[in-house]
């Protein structure tokens, strides 16, 4: 299958900006790490371990009434453009794809349900990990997604856990409850006003810790930070959840006051970062990933300001996702060399803009 056989925006809900804070918080992940009893965990797991896991979990999804309207895509079954294609859309992860050019592992797969808001990896670190994926700060309603999801699978066969740890996971980190919950930020305010080193301090004193876009091992590009809990042992999941709510709003409260103090305190600096940005970005031929995604963190803060109302923060998240590489090979219908991938980046830029009214020199 070398081609992506799913609905062409499969896994993209979240792109709609439709949930609270939403101009500050792109997107909430809940995601739970689970093993089945009886098997060694993948580290360790023979082909046949992890294919009997496989065959396990095909079994227990027909099941499962919230992993209904989907399948089981087995990942070597897939064309590398498709496996790209799913990690771009954060559905899989590069550990599960065994690393960018590298064949998956045997029996690794992704179950895509009807629902494109719920995935699951199996044979990644651990032998599943379940996840919920939604627009904007919606920790609640993601975790009991994919505590729907745990339910069902939990009562078609049984999960490795010990009546005192919890849940037994392969990393110690996620033993206890197997829960990783994150919420994806834009904090240009924070970066522009140098208070972003302040913030990100008193997240790891209270149990939460960073990354970049991409999660881990990846860094900090256009003021974008995936804000998570680091530990999982001690605590039940409301209160977990709960937790990060909590500090994730008054992360959200110091956002909004540094937007404030850039409006209040320099308005013609802003301003002008904001416009050049967009400037670029309605009239450039060629982009880079990076440079594409630094510019729209600030044409993203300038729609947060009202400074460029007539652009949808929908808009700049789509760009996010289909000026990927991937995407871009998709929609050519063939691979990209650096600089043809470059050209066909701007191209799609220019092209979503001018459908949001926006002039470009197309």
């Amino acid at each position: 299958m070398d081609e992506l056989s799913l609905a062409p925006d499969y896994g993209l809900s979240w792109l709609d900006a439709s949930g609270p804070a939403s101009d500050i918080v792109l997107s909430t992940r809940v995601r739970l790490a689970r093993n089945l009893q009886g098997y060694p965990f993948p580290a360790r797991a023979r082909v046949h371990d992890r294919l009997e896991v496989l065959r396990r979990v095909e079994e227990g999804i027909t099941r499962a009434a919230s992993l209904a309207g989907g399948g089981v895509y087995v990942l070597k079954d897939l064309g590398p453009r498709t496996r790209r294609i799913l990690l771009e859309r954060r559905l899989v992860s590069r550990d599960l794809l065994g690393g960018i050019g590298n064949a998956p592992a045997p029996g690794a797969a992704v179950v895509l349900p009807g629902r494109d808001h719920l995935s699951v990896m199996v044979n990644e670190e651990d032998h599943l990990r379940l996840q919920a994926l939604l627009s904007g700060l919606r920790l609640r309603e993601a975790w009991r997604l994919v505590d729907a999801v745990d339910e069902e699978l939990g009562g078609a066969f049984p999960l490795a856990y010990h009546p005192e740890f919890g849940f037994l996971t392969s990393c110690p980190t996620n033993v206890g409850t197997g829960l990783r919950a994150s919420v994806l930020m834009h904090l240009a305010g924070l970066v522009l006003t140098k208070e972003i080193g302040r913030v990100l301090k008193g997240l790891t004193q209270v149990g939460l810790t960073f990354r970049g876009l991409y999660g881990e091992g990846s860094e900090v590009v256009g003021n974008f930070f995936q804000v998570s809990n680091q530990t999982t042992l001690g605590t039940s999941e409301e209160d977990l959840i709960e937790h990060m709510e909590r500090v994730v709003d008054q992360v959200i409260q110091h956002e909004r006051q540094a937007r404030a103090v850039l409006l209040r305190e320099a308005p013609a600096v802003t301003e002008d970062k904001i416009w050049r940005a967009y400037g670029l970005l309605a009239y450039a031929r060629s982009l880079a990933f990076e440079e594409m995604i630094n510019l729209l963190s600030a044409v993203r803060l300038g729609v947060s300001l009202k400074l460029l109302p007539r652009l949808r923060v929908y808009s700049l998240n789509k760009i996010m996702i289909y000026g990927q590489q991937a995407h871009l090979e998709q929609a050519a219908g063939r691979e990209l060399l650096p600089p043809e991938c470059d050209a066909h980046r701007a191209s799609l830029v220019r092209k979503i803009l001018a459908s949001e009214g926006v002039p470009t020199s197309d």
